[in-house]
């Protein structure tokens, strides 16, 4: 049977990968979408199912999962949590609270309440698997990091907890913990740095996919680092 993944951020550097991996391996996939200009980068196929919706609203959100959920022969199985930001500046002391607060409303809340609007359809259905990006950083802070630090170890705390709230609902959870993605974003935002030992879009897409599905089912609450080794 075809399953369904929504995938929230599925128009971004990395989302778009993570997209075409799944149509490409059989399922059909939701995506929201806000700018018209993010719509070139997934292009179309017969099993894709783009969304215009603010995740913020909890309307529009309630929108999204009405589509992600209303194929019977398709039903909803995957979440993959994709939206976020990154932030890097000057230390505690010297970084406006605001900055934290935005990172832990594009890091947190928005896997939160995508997570809390799926899980609902995911019981109904008897299962699924959830995937987060958290963030190898938790493991191994750097200086002027923090407020995106601490978002991403909220994401991880996420997790783990509800790998073990939904496990009776035979329902997985996971994060990978990246180091760099090598997206056009971070390298417009790191251009000296080098990304030999970035990790690859497509790389990671086929780890999320694994996860998501039957070949994945033993795995919940994982903190899974995704590292390129060469």
């Amino acid at each position: 049977m075809t399953r369904t993944a929504l995938v929230s951020g599925g128009t971004g550097g990395l989302g778009a990968a993570v997209t075409a991996h799944l149509l490409d391996t059989g399922w059909r996939v939701v995506v929201p979408w806000v700018a018209p200009g993010e719509l070139e980068r997934v292009g179309t196929h017969p099993n894709l199912h783009l969304v215009k919706a603010d995740l913020s609203d909890e309307q529009q959100l309630e929108d999204v999962l009405a589509v992600a959920a209303d194929d019977p022969g398709a039903p909803l199985f995957g979440v993959v949590n994709l939206v976020g930001g990154f932030s890097s500046g000057p230390r505690v002391h010297e970084t406006p609270i605001g900055v934290l607060d935005s990172q832990f409303d594009l890091n947190v809340r928005t896997a939160y309440s995508v997570s809390q609007a799926a899980l609902p359809h995911l019981i109904r259905r008897g299962g699924g698997s959830i995937v987060c990006i958290s963030a190898a950083a938790t493991h191994n802070p750097f200086s002027g990091g923090a407020s995106y630090i601490a978002s991403k170890a909220a994401v991880s705390a996420l997790v783990e907890t509800m790998a073990v709230e939904y496990l009776d609902d035979h329902i997985r959870v996971n994060a990978l913990l990246p180091v760099v993605i090598d997206t056009p974003a971070n390298r417009a935002a790191m251009p000296d740095a080098d990304t030999s030992r970035w990790s690859q879009p497509a790389d990671v897409a086929k780890v999320i996919e694994f996860l998501l599905s039957d070949a994945g089912s033993p795995i919940t609450g994982g903190l899974i680092p995704v590292t390129n080794v060469g």
